[in-house]
C-alpha cells in the first residue's frame, strides 16, 4: 500500500532538487495551516526563488518566508 507524502514533504522534496545549493539547505516547517521556510540564502533572489518554488504546493495554505538574507 503506497502512503502519500504529506505536503512538508513534498514541499521538501521540490527545494532539495533545487539546482541552487543555499535553497536545499532550507528547512520547511508546517504548523497547522502554515508552511514556513527557514534558514540563510545569499540573496533577496534566492530568498523570492524559493518561495516562487514552494507557492504551487501550498493547497491554500499559508506561507511564512522567514528565510534569512547574509551576504557573507
Amino acid at each position: 500500500m503506497l502512503v502519500a507524502a504529506s505536503q512538508r514533504e513534498r514541499i521538501t522534496g521540490v527545494i532539495r532538487q533545487s539546482p541552487i545549493p543555499a535553497l536545499r539547505l532550507l528547512s520547511v516547517n508546517e504548523i497547522d495551516s502554515t508552511i514556513v521556510l527557514k534558514g540563510t540564502v545569499g540573496s533577496y533572489y534566492h530568498k523570492q526563488l524559493a518561495q516562487e518554488l514552494v507557492k504551487p504546493l501550498l493547497d491554500g495554505k499559508q506561507l511564512i518566508n522567514s528565510v534569512d538574507v547574509s551576504s557573507k
